[in-house]
């Protein structure tokens, strides 16, 4: 029993139904995806964030191979970002960060010498305390007690800009995320025999209510009654996991200490425009609210002619979204204010959306997207296995030796996967072989 259909438990799901188990998975929402999901409005296809990925992502790659989804993605063939700032007399200034072919940690100091926004003294100094980042342990716990800008930061940072020269190529999804992740998830599941019960919300799991061969094994309460299962893959977020352990599967003090790694929202500004205003797919912003923008147009169903103008009932317009993380700031601001806001830094950073029309503004909100990377966090964080035979975790809060992404998420969904074939699925094998 695999309960909670976000990418984890997708994860989760997938690879022990290739192992021949017997996989029920159990999502209390109306599809499958968690985090990574979308929504239709007024004939829109909306992400509730938008996300990407990159190169050094190797786990969530092997995710979208599995689900036949590679080809609906972009990956940079090298890393290749613009980066723009307000600037005087209204002209936007302009940077462009590109890797080149030498090895890492050399493939950025080109761009990096070369960028605008660092004074030379400033692109000199780069250098020291990056190549001194190579020597630090991400799994040292001293490291987990030192702060650097966040948790989140330090660990992509090292991975994906000092690994392999092209483990920070971006990769940015070609389809609506509900399509790439839950569609397909459901899809590959059903062809492995697995059963997706959705709209399934799981109030209790208790242990040894049953006895199947090779464990105690586990009843899991839903409203509308009870399942049984050999084991169970606790795939939900931290708080949602923390009432459903069973009693003695781990110290009661590690799941309260959960409550510790908190929340931290992503919010997401939608903006479209009566006429094309940015030429880029996405770019980033500094010295500006704008974090990230996006350009949603295609994937969003307003489709593009060769000759630039656009359909759905929207011709020739263009949706533009805006990428907010740890916007502690902007999670209970009204949109109204948050339109008065961010309508003149777009303005400021493309000069074409001064004259442009604003034809739809909304504004969507993760509270919960992830949970607060803050020092100390790493220690909150558990394994998959917990005491209980047959009762693992999955998440990205779970302890994947990343923070928390879609590539965490995989990765603890195969962690899980691992132990119940370490554990019991290899016991019940073995006790199926005798009989």
């Amino acid at each position: 029993m695999v309960v909670g259909g976000g990418l984890a438990g997708i994860t989760a799901a997938i690879a022990l139904a290739e192992s021949g188990a017997d996989v029920t998975l159990l999502e209390a929402r109306p599809r499958l995806g968690g985090a990574t999901c979308s929504f239709s409005r007024d004939g829109l296809t909306v992400d509730t964030g938008q996300h990407i990925f990159l190169g050094c992502c190797t786990a969530y790659r092997g995710l979208l191979d599995r689900l036949g989804m590679t080809e609906h993605t972009t990956l940079q063939d090298r890393f290749d970002v613009t980066v723009l700032a307000p600037g005087a007399n209204g002209q936007p200034r302009q940077a462009r960060l590109r890797r080149t072919a030498l090895p890492g940690p050399l493939h950025m100091l080109p761009a990096l010498g070369r960028y605008p926004f660092l004074s030379f003294a400033e692109r000199m100094s780069v250098a020291r305390p990056a190549l001194a980042m190579r020597r630090v342990d991400p799994a040292d716990p001293a490291a987990d007690t030192q702060r650097f800008g966040d948790w989140l930061a330090q660990r992509v940072v090292k991975t994906g800009l000092l690994g392999k020269n092209d483990a920070a190529d971006i990769g940015v999804p070609a389809l609506p995320l509900g399509e790439l992740h839950g569609d397909a998830g459901a899809t590959l599941l059903a062809k492995l025999g697995a059963r997706v019960s959705l709209g399934a919300k799981v109030s209790a799991i208790e242990h040894g209510a049953i006895e199947p061969a090779g464990g105690g094994g586990y009843r899991v309460r839903l409203a509308d009654g009870e399942l049984t299962a050999d084991a169970v893959v606790l795939a939900v977020p931290h708080e949602k996991a923390a009432p459903l352990m069973p009693a003695g599967a781990l110290p009661e003090q590690t799941v309260a200490g959960w409550a510790g790694l908190g929340a931290s929202p992503i919010v997401n500004v939608h903006v479209i425009y009566d006429r094309p205003v940015m030429d880029l797919p996405f770019v980033a912003a500094i010295d500006s609210p704008v974090q990230w923008v996006f350009d949603r147009t295609r994937i969003s169903g307003i489709s593009v002619s060769n000759h630039g103008a656009s359909h759905h009932g929207r011709p020739g317009q263009q949706y533009l979204a805006i990428s907010l993380s740890a916007a502690d700031q902007y999670a209970d601001t009204p949109a109204a204010k948050l339109r008065e806001q961010f309508l003149p830094a777009l303005a400021e950073l493309f000069p074409a959306a001064r004259d442009a029309l604003v034809t739809e503004f909304f504004v969507t909100r993760e509270r919960r997207a992830t949970f607060r990377q803050a020092p100390g966090s790493g220690a909150l964080r558990p394994k998959a296995a917990t005491a209980r035979p047959g009762l693992v975790l999955a998440g990205a809060w779970t302890d994947t030796g990343w923070p928390d992404t879609m590539e965490g998420a995989v990765r603890s969904g195969l962690a899980a996967a691992t132990e119940l074939r370490r554990t019991v699925l290899t016991a019940a094998s073995t006790i199926g072989e005798r009989q």
